[in-house]
C-alpha cells in the first residue's frame, strides 16, 4: 500500500496559525501544526485539536539559555529547579543548562542522577546539567560526560561560587585528554586574581572589574586555548567580557567557541556600579562602555555563537552586604530575551542572527536532538513573541526567588507572549499551564532512551 501524503481531513493536535514564523532559510506567514510533540507540518490546510491564533506575533525556535545557576540543592532559598524554571518559560526559554557548583557539587554520577530526579514534574522547561570538573574526577570526565542528562563537562578555573576550582594546568590537561565532548570553561585565571585581591577597596564594587581586570581574562583564555591546542580538545569559553578575548578566540575556530551574556552587552560599568552597586557585582565583572562597545563589534563579524544568561541570583540580604563581603551574581534567565528583543528593536543585530545565537546555535555546538530549529520531525518548541510591545520589566513578573533584578524599571520593545514545548502550551500571555513537564535533552553524544 502506496504511504499516503497528508489530506485535509487529518487531525492534528494543535496548530499555530497566521504567525510570521523563523524557518531555517525566510521568515513567512504561516500556520505550523503539531502532533505528538513534533512539528508535523509546515504551510498548508488541516484540522487540529486546539487552535492557536498568532496573528500578529512572531514564532521563534524555542530559545535555549545555555548557562544557569538554579541552586539546587544546597542553596534553595536563592532559587531552586522549580522556581527557575518557572522564570525561564516566562521568559520565553524553552530549555536550560544549568551549571554544576551546588552543594554538595554535580561532580559524581549520583548527584547527576539525583538532579534529574528533583527535575522531574517539577522544572517546566527542558534541561541537561554540567558535570563540574574537579581535582578528584578529572580522569573520569570521559565516562561522566556520557550520562543521559548530563550536558558535558564545566572548569572553573578562576574562583566564583562554590568550591569547583581547577587552577592547574596539569590537571586542566588531565581533564581535556577525558572525553571528547565540547568543555565549557569559566576563564578567569586563579593566580592573578590571588595576587590582586588588595585591589578591591571596601564599600565600592566598582573596584570589581579592577580587581578581576581585562588581563585576569586574557591570561586564562590563553591558557585554556593552548591546552585545548595541545590535547586537540573542543572547548567553549564562557561569557566573554573582553574585546581582547573574542580577537583570540577568532583565531582558533576550529576548537574554539564562545558565549556572550545579555548583562554584557547591554550594562556599562560606568553607569552600573553607580546606580546598582552590589547588584552589578557578578564574574567575569561588567566592564566598561568601551568593553561593552568592543563586544557588539565582535558580534558584527559573526563571532560569539551563542548566548547564555548566567543567571546566578542570590538573595537581596547577601547583596545588601559591603562589597567584597557580597556575592557575585545576578539573575538573568527570565530577561534573557526581553533585553535580546530590545537589542534587536534598536537595531544592533537581526532577529535572524539572535535565533542563531539561541536556538540554531546551542544545537550545533553541544549536539542536541530534534531541538534548535522549525522544521518537520523537530520537537514542537516554539517561543512566541511580540516584535513590537513595548512594557516595563517589573518586579511583579519575575519569579526568581531572589525577588529583584538589574533591569527593574527598563522599558524593552519586545515581549514573550507564549513559551510552548513539545506541543504543551507552557506559558501564553503571563499564564501557566497547570503542571510542569519539562523533559531532559537528549544529546547526539550521550546514550539515547
Amino acid at each position: 500500500m502506496p504511504l499516503s501524503h497528508s489530506h485535509s481531513d487529518d487531525t492534528y493536535d494543535l496548530v499555530l496559525k497566521g504567525g510570521s514564523v523563523v524557518l531555517p532559510d525566510a521568515t513567512v506567514i504561516t500556520d505550523i501544526y503539531v502532533k505528538n510533540g513534533r512539528i508535523a507540518r509546515i504551510g498548508g490546510q488541516g484540522k487540529a485539536a486546539r487552535v492557536q491564533d498568532c496573528t500578529g506575533l512572531t514564532v521563534l525556535p524555542g530559545v535555549i539559555d545555555t548557562q544557569v545557576h538554579f541552586r539546587e540543592p544546597g542553596a534553595t532559598e536563592n532559587e531552586d529547579l522549580e522556581s527557575g524554571s518557572r522564570a525561564a518559560v516566562l521568559g520565553g526559554v524553552t530549555g536550560v543548562f544549568e551549571m554544576p557548583n551546588t552543594k554538595p557539587t554535580t561532580s559524581t554520577p549520583e548527584a547527576i542522577a539525583d538532579k534529574l530526579s528533583r527535575a522531574r514534574e517539577r522544572m517546566w522547561c527542558e534541561h541537561a546539567f554540567y558535570v563540574g570538573a574537579t581535582t578528584d574526577n578529572a580522569d573520569l570526565c570521559g565516562e561522566l560526560e556520557k550520562l543521559p542528562g548530563t550536558a558535558g563537562i564545566k572548569i572553573f578555573m578562576g574562583s566564583s561560587t562554590g568550591n569547583l576550582l581547577v587552577s592547574d594546568d596539569s590537571i586542566l590537561e588531565r581533564i581535556m585528554r577525558s572525553g571528547s565532548r565540547r568543555i565549557a570553561i569559566h576563564a578567569e585565571d586563579e593566580e592573578r586574581l590571588k595576587e590582586r585581591l588588595d585591589i578591591r577597596v571596601s564599600g565600592d564594587p566598582s573596584s570589581h572589574p579592577v580587581w578581576r581586570d581585562d588581563e585576569t581574562a586574557l591570561r586564562a583564555t590563553t591558557r585554556a586555548l593552548r591546552l585545548a591546542r595541545k590535547t586537540g580538545r573542543r572547548v567553549h569559553i564562557l561569557h566573554v567580557t573582553t574585546p581582547q578575548e573574542l580577537e583570540l578566540i577568532s583565531q582558533h575556530r576550529d576548537i574554539a567557541s564562545c558565549e556572550l551574556t545579555p548583562q554584557h552587552l547591554t550594562l556599562a560599568g560606568e553607569e552600573a556600579y553607580a546606580r546598582l552597586g552590589t547588584y552589578a557585582q557578578m564574574n567575569p565583572p561588567i566592564r566598561s562602555g568601551a568593553h561593552r562597545d568592543g563586544l557588539w563589534h565582535w558580534v558584527s563579524q559573526g563571532l560569539p555563537d551563542i548566548m547564555g544568561s548566567d543567571h546566578a541570583p542570590h538573595s537581596i540580604e547577601a547583596k545588601s552586604k559591603e562589597y567584597p563581603a557580597t556575592p557575585s551574581g545576578m539573575p538573568g534567565v527570565q530577561t534573557f530575551l526581553p533585553l535580546m528583543l530590545n537589542h534587536v528593536a534598536q537595531g544592533r543585530l537581526t532577529l535572524r542572527r539572535l535565533v542563531d545565537m539561541t536556538s540554531a546555535g546551542p544545537q550545533r555546538l553541544f549536539g542536541l536532538v530534534r531541538k534548535g530549529r522549525i522544521a518537520v520531525g523537530y520537537d514542537a518548541d516554539f517561543t512566541v513573541v511580540d516584535l513590537k510591545a513595548t512594557w516595563t520589566i517589573e518586579d511583579k513578573w519575575l519569579a526568581s526567588k531572589c525577588g529583584w533584578s538589574p533591569f527593574t524599571g527598563m522599558s524593552i520593545t519586545g515581549r514573550p507572549t507564549g513559551t510552548i514545548i513539545r506541543g504543551h502550551q507552557v506559558m501564553w500571555e503571563g499564564t501557566l499551564a497547570d503542571k510542569a513537564t519539562g523533559q531532559p535533552f537528549i544529546f547526539d553524544a550521550t546514550d539515547r532512551n
